[in-house]
């Protein structure tokens, strides 16, 4: 929840956590007040993508980077159509913006969407604080003329908490659209929107895919209306274990055997699918220097992140599913979370992170050629039948 006026710069502003904890400093972006839950992000740059990543719907969001907004904002890096995060705290923002790609400065376009944001606070203290504490509800308020501490704690405490938010459909698309094919098409995907990002459907088009994008709200009638050769469930803000109708559908593609790829809260979508629970990690995973194995290879790569629960599923052993034997693909070397899972009787699998490398490392973009090589294999086995 926003309200928001045109004004910056030296207006007071105060950071108030739900345990009590409270930060002075100046209004950044529009002035007003704003809540949401307290996450942070380690991205030393990327904050365009970072800001418009619909998985960011309803956070604040808490630069652990001590100078943002020098690159200024450009009509080129956004990942979908407006910016998501409910709020932004920075410690040293950028006077101005230097980049030769830039068009207005940061400052300028939280302001214009009306993103109620803070700077100049002590941004390591308020990360350390959310590592011990954990993610929890946040208030920003700036203004002249601001309620007391108390009214400002309560009205933080009556915010609506993380788990249990069933917000895919309030970030997807309302009306399908087809992102064609670069070159030769090779493949049809049909993707399921849960707060997809721009950049994910170009990566397959890049691969010969023209890509599908259905409203989170699509059936299993609707996903194979488009003769697909391959399903796709993206990334998603809010609870995964209020998703029944996107696990109703993934159970319907895992029924008939499509190769099925997932991020991110699609991945989380196929651990329900399979039988796995769900649960809220402490304070997540965001940023884009995460260390994950690929542990069909043993490759260790530096990944994007931006989510705050997990699969729960058994990290050493092969389990059995109502679709076959699945397994652990991928795990986080920082804290052993479920990164990833893959199905050894049929042609699905899954990732917790985000491969299209927007932004971020490139580490990661073979899954979109793996997704493409389990096409080719069902189209080739089908042929051959």
């Amino acid at each position: 929840m926003t309200t928001s006026t045109r004004g910056a710069g030296k207006v007071p502003a105060v950071l108030v956590l739900e345990d009590g904890r409270i930060f002075r400093g100046r209004a950044y972006g529009a002035v007003g007040v704003t809540f949401g839950e307290a996450v942070f992000s380690t991205g030393m740059t990327g904050y365009q993508e970072t800001l418009t990543d619909p998985s960011y719907h309803r956070q604040v969001v808490v630069m652990t980077a001590p100078h943002v907004g020098n690159t200024g904002v450009n009509d080129e890096d956004p990942e979908s159509k407006r910016i998501w995060v409910a709020g932004y705290v920075v410690r040293d923002p950028a006077r101005t913006p230097s980049n030769w790609r830039s068009r207005r400065s940061l400052d300028d376009e939280l302001r214009a969407q009306g993103v109620v944001g803070i700077s100049g606070i002590d941004t390591r203290a308020l990360t350390r604080h959310l590592r011990e504490r954990g993610a929890m509800r946040v208030g920003i308020f700036s203004g002249n003329a601001l309620p007391d501490e108390g009214t400002m704690l309560a009205e933080v405490r009556q915010a609506p908490e993380m788990e249990g938010a069933d917000l895919a459909a309030e970030v997807a698309t309302k009306e399908a659209y087809v992102v064609p094919a670069i070159g030769e098409k090779k493949f049809t995907v049909a993707a399921v929107d849960l707060g997809i990002k721009g950049m994910t459907p170009h990566r397959m088009a890049e691969r010969g895919i023209e890509v599908h994008v259905l409203p989170a709200t699509a059936t299993v009638e609707d996903v194979y209306a488009v003769n697909p050769d391959g399903v796709f469930f993206s990334n998603g803000p809010g609870d995964p274990a209020t998703a029944d109708h996107a696990v109703s559908v993934m159970r319907g593609v895992l029924e008939r055997k499509t190769p099925l790829f997932g991020i991110c809260f699609g991945n989380q979508i196929l651990g329900r699918a399979l039988g796995f629970g769900t649960y809220k990690l402490k304070y997540g995973h965001r940023g884009i220097n995460q260390p994950v194995q690929d542990r069909t290879t043993g490759k260790v790569e530096v990944t994007a992140h931006n989510h705050g629960f997990a699969v729960d599923a058994p990290l050493d052993k092969v389990s059995d599913t109502p679709y076959g034997r699945a397994e652990v693909s991928h795990v986080c070397l920082n804290d052993n979370v479920v990164e990833g899972l893959q199905l050894l009787d049929q042609p699905a699998f899954s990732v917790q992170y985000h491969p299209e490398a927007a932004a971020g490392p490139h580490d990661a973009a073979y899954l979109f050629d793996r997704f493409t090589s389990l096409m080719n294999t069902v189209l080739m086995e089908g042929q051959r039948a």
